[in-house]
């Protein structure tokens, strides 16, 4: 199985084409792009509404449980018998994926800004708005992009199943691989979304120790 992937990798066609690795790569980039791009137009204005405001916690954490513990793959499937084969049905699956770590992330980064250091604020005459411009989400940042990076890397995993209903992506590796039970191709597509999953975690956890508070205090 390893050396029918390290075949599979050492042939030039499988390089090039509208099936190649690159255009694979870049269909399953695309897919959990657009995914977490709409998981944040949803989550973040709810995230930091619920965190300066305290109203609706208990529906945040409800929520977020009911979201996480949605089965993915049943949950795509359902969406194409109601809405028929395309993107939609696997992406509406990926954004569900997506949502509850950014709301989380968003929530708990507002929400555990200082009290002291946002009434500071108010007593020279911020309003809301730039209090939440200004102080919260620069604060907030490192949880912020905590949840951004936990979203990121469950929708890179999970874009797979993209492929479940005749899409592109790195899931068609594993799916057609199974079809002709070529296990070596299965083994291809595991490796190629590990591998994206680790590059993508690594840039991200860099990106989250540069806006620690230590580092920006340091910095300033």
């Amino acid at each position: 199985m390893i050396n029918d992937m390290l075949s599979y990798f050492a042939d030039a066609a499988n390089w090039a084409g509208d099936t190649g690795i690159p255009a694979r790569l870049g269909e399953h980039l695309w897919y959990s792009f657009l995914a977490v791009v709409a998981a944040l137009i949803i989550a973040f204005p709810l995230g930091v509404f619920i965190g300066h405001t305290g109203v609706g916690k208990v529906f945040l954490v409800s929520a977020s449980n009911v979201l996480r513990a949605l089965p993915s793959l049943g949950i795509m499937t359902l969406l194409v018998l109601l809405m028929g084969i395309g993107l939609l049905p696997p992406l509406a699956a990926l954004v569900l994926i997506a949502i509850p770590p950014i709301l989380a992330g968003v929530y708990a980064g507002v929400a555990n800004v200082d009290p002291e250091v946002v009434d500071a604020a108010r007593a020279i005459g911020m309003k809301d708005s730039r209090i939440i411009l200004q102080v919260e989400l620069p604060l907030a940042l490192p949880l912020i992009l905590g949840g951004l990076r936990g979203a990121i890397l469950q929708v890179i995993a999970t874009a797979t199943i993209a492929a479940y209903v005749n899409l592109g992506g790195l899931g068609r590796y594993i799916f057609d691989g199974l079809a002709v039970y070529d296990y070596g191709q299965v083994l291809v597509g595991a490796v190629l979304v590990t591998g994206l999953a680790l590059v993508l975690d690594g840039l991200l956890a860099v990106l989250v120790k540069v806006f620690s508070p230590a580092r920006l205090a340091i910095a300033r």
